[in-house]
């Protein structure tokens, strides 16, 4: 498929405000969610009620733009999508997020790029490369042995918690939802396919919210997170991060990613009040270089490959 200058141009604006949207999931969430010793509402509300909230925003939506109903051969791949970026997502990281900081959490997602990319060659059937592999490697090394050194024992020594993982499998689900909602964005008007993917989840979200409302009361500020999250991390986010990956092609649009790592550590500092420091910035840098590095390397296309290029 090609893309005309006018279209990457675009199609990279919109990727950039998609990714600038999602670099505020981080802190957002540790703000609704909150910490072990001022806990406020449960990562399955948090996941599960700003996904009825985006379902709600959705129906109006395909409503006023007469959406056509998902073809059958769709259904599928918009429930894969679902299980990625409604379920998986969500869920891990606000179970994750009272555990880790913003700040630390956002040099795992720094792996998200090479994942998405991974998820991709395999979906469209593609051969990455010796040297893509390697980098792949050497990234998820980075993140693993930043998450044992920040989560080891306060005496010193090397520890993984749970929420590091939690965290880990939050970007295997991310990659997979990211790949099968960008292939579907193909042949699909790019904000249809959230809109259907939140409709469609709805038979779960919507009693799993119910069930898991706070019980007590919360404050105010983790109400705003929450909003955000419905809001544009769930809906607005992806309409623009879909548009543009339609308009400008995954393998250009998916290279601002890179910078998300570094918006979210900023956003962290004034939103929660976190800190920066030169071993968190210093893997976070290692991570991106490995990332870029692997994003140049080639992936070759396989004899029945879907789609040209790689998310």
């Amino acid at each position: 498929m090609t893309h005309s200058k006018a279209d990457i141009n675009r199609g990279l604006w919109l990727g950039l405000l998609g990714i600038v949207i999602f670099s505020v999931t981080l802190p957002m969430t540790r703000l609704a969610v909150g910490t072990p010793d001022a806990p406020q509402m449960s990562g399955v509300f948090i996941a599960m009620g700003r996904a009825v909230v985006a379902a709600g925003l959705s129906i109006f939506f395909l409503l006023a733009t007469r959406a056509p109903l998902p073809r059958r051969v769709d259904l599928l791949p918009l429930a894969v999508t679902a299980a990625g970026v409604v379920m998986g997502f969500p869920l891990l990281t606000s179970m994750a997020m009272r555990h880790v900081e913003a700040v630390h959490a956002s040099v795992i997602v720094g792996i998200l790029p090479l994942a998405t990319a991974a998820v991709a060659a395999v979906l469209h059937r593609q051969r990455p490369s010796l040297s893509f592999w390697l980098c792949a490697g050497l990234g998820s090394g980075l993140v693993v042995a930043f998450a044992m050194l920040r989560s080891g024992p306060p005496g010193g020594g090397l520890g993984l918690q749970l929420a590091d993982a939690l965290l880990l499998l939050a970007m295997l689900c991310a990659a997979v939802g990211y790949a099968y909602g960008a292939r579907l964005s193909q042949h699909m008007r790019a904000e249809h396919v959230i809109c259907w993917v939140l409709v469609m989840s709805l038979p779960l979200t919507l009693p799993l919210s119910v069930m898991s409302w706070p019980a007590s009361p919360v404050h105010t500020a983790a109400w705003w997170g929450f909003s955000y999250l419905a809001v544009f991390s769930m809906w607005l986010g992806f309409f623009a991060w879909y548009r543009g990956l339609a308009l400008g092609g995954t393998v250009r649009v998916s290279q601002v990613q890179l910078v998300q790592p570094f918006l979210s550590m900023l956003f962290a500092v004034p939103l929660l009040g976190e800190r920066l420091d030169a071993v968190t910035v210093g893997f976070g840098v290692a991570v991106i270089a490995t990332v870029f590095i692997g994003k140049k390397m080639p992936v070759h296309p396989g004899a029945s490959a879907a789609l040209p290029g790689v998310r």
